[in-house]
């Protein structure tokens, strides 16, 4: 079984036990965390689709850590000119583990 689901603006597939890196939650470490936003379920070769999403359907997960992505370094210059700009940026996320799916 596994489903679709849309979080920060991005879409996952899941199953139960997975692991994911996705965009910051406001949840605190430990707590768990219901997607309602489920765009497919797959159960058993059947597939249901939403439109947008499937009614009545939920993955829920527990919440395992916050922290900070890679630093990836923004230069930014305009040629035969002295202006030049540099910027580091590390992305936000939280690691979560899919606990369940209900469709």
């Amino acid at each position: 079984m596994y489903a679709i689901i849309e979080t920060g603006g991005k879409q996952y597939k899941v199953q139960e036990g997975d692991i994911l890196f996705i965009e910051k939650l406001s949840a605190n470490e430990g707590d768990a965390f219901v997607f309602e936003k489920v765009l497919a379920v797959s159960d058993e070769g059947t597939l249901r689709t939403g439109s947008p999403s499937v009614d009545g359907a939920s993955v829920t997960a527990k919440v395992l850590a916050h922290g900070k992505g890679k630093k990836i370094i923004i230069y930014k210059y305009k040629a035969k000119k002295t202006e030049r700009r540099k910027n580091g940026h590390r992305q936000p996320y939280t690691r979560v583990q899919i606990q369940a799916i209900q469709a």
